[in-house]
Order: C-alpha cells, then structure tokens, then sequence
C-alpha cells in the first residue's frame, strides 16, 4: 500500500490516526480484488469501521470533561459491561493486593479505573489515537497514576516490551479484542497470546454472548480459542456476566 492511498484512507477523521501497520492489514484483504483504487479504499474504510469506530460515539473523538459512567455509556461495550464492573475485578483479582493491568485494544477501558477493587497499575494500549488522548486527559485531570499508549497490536514486540517494563504480578486484558485481531490477520490471537502468556502472570480474554444493543442471545462461535487455551494454558476461571464470557488462564 502506498502513501497516497494510506492518506486517502486516514482522510476519514475516524481513521486519522489509526496506526499504519492496521491500515495495511485492512487494505491487503482487498488488494487484489478486480475493482478501482476507491472501491478498494472503500472497502478498507468500511472493515476498519467495523473493528474500531462502529461502537464508539463520534463525540469521544473530542476531548470533552465528563464523568466515568457518562463516557463509558458512549461506547457500547463498555455502556453494557458498566453495571458488572465490581464484579468482573473482583473475580479478575481476587488473588492479588496490587498488580499491573496491561490493557490490549482498550478502547476506552481506562475511564473504569475506578471500579478497581485493589491497587493497580494501569497501562492502555489501544490504536485509535482520539481514545488514547481521551484516555491520558482522564487520568491527567483525575491525577491517576497510568496511561494510555498509541500502538498497533500487531506491533508484537513493541507489545512485549511495554509488557515486560511493568511491575510483576502482571495481568494482560484482551476485552473483546479476538475477533477484530482475527478480521485483520487470522489465528493472530493465538500467535499474541503464546507470546504474551510467557511474560505474563494471568491473562483475561472476554466475548460477547449477546448481540451488542439487541441483546438477543447467540451461539458464539468461538470454541477456537476456548479449546486453544483449555489445551495450552492453566484455565483458572470461566464465567460469564451481563452477556459477556470471561476467561482467565496463565501459562
């Protein structure tokens, strides 16, 4: 992919700082396709939209001084995920007094900071940079003592060692994450989580088991990675709240 058409893509103010390494896994799904140049932006704009942006209000890409609960409501999981949040920490560390949350493709998790049952330090990595930044000026404005970073998941051994700077115990957060890794690159989920899994002391993957807004029940369709990590990894608890599914394992 080259430039121009990179800077047609990030034309978009959703997709204006999304990293490049994303972009070019979107954008080599329909590369060889037998269509023009703007269709085939198009349709990366239109993938790219449904991994990051199709959730998320448009009015979190400004910066804006509001509360926790108001601007975990403007993101759909999170909206959901809101009422259980004691809940899902107090499972997550029950374990632990203190630990170091390292959260992949955040969103905007960080504005749960405060549902926190234990003392933790917290670390966002998420690839739209409009989040990162609301994220970094909550904490700032709050003064808590974490941040957000501005990098692709795919970017795995910058992933590794943001990771391996933090403090032990360390606990890696995949929230809804595998299936917009899997819409880019295939089977990438297993590659991150092999890899993190050695640096990591326990890992949190989670799902939906309801149609986002709807609310309608499914099947989910992803014993793949259920089993991948039932024959790979320690599962240490399986439950699910508020029609989301919480795995938690380690190596």
């Amino acid at each position: 992919m080259n430039k121009e058409i990179l800077s047609k893509i990030r034309e978009k103010r959703e997709f204006s700082q999304l990293p490049e390494k994303d972009i070019e896994l979107a954008f080599s799904h329909f590369q060889k396709k037998q269509v023009s140049e703007e269709e085939k932006i198009r349709l990366t704009r239109e993938l790219l939209r449904e991994i990051f942006s199709a959730f998320v209000s448009k009015k979190l890409l400004s910066l804006k001084n509001k509360e926790e609960e108001w601007v975990l409501r403007k993101h759909i999981s999170t909206r959901e995920r809101l009422p259980y949040y004691e809940e899902i920490y107090k499972r997550i560390f029950r374990d632990y007094k203190e630990a170091s949350v390292i959260d992949l493709g955040a969103g905007i998790n960080g504005f749960s900071y405060k549902f926190f049952n234990t003392e933790i330090r917290y670390t966002a990595i998420e690839g739209v940079g409009q989040l990162v930044e609301l994220m970094n000026h909550y904490f700032k404005s709050k003064k808590i003592s974490a941040k957000a970073i501005h990098s692709s998941l795919f970017d795995l051994e910058k992933v590794k060692q943001i990771i391996k700077r933090q403090k032990k115990p360390r606990v890696v957060f995949l929230f809804k994450v595998i299936d917009a890794l899997e819409s880019l690159k295939e089977d990438y989920s297993k590659e991150l989580i092999s890899e993190i899994v050695l640096i990591a002391d326990r890992i949190v993957i989670s799902f939906a088991t309801k149609s986002l807004g709807q609310r309608k029940r499914f099947r989910a369709k992803r014993n793949w990675i259920v089993d991948f990590i039932k024959k790979n990894f320690n599962l240490l608890e399986d439950f699910e709240l508020g029609g989301e599914r919480y795995i938690i394992f380690r190596r």
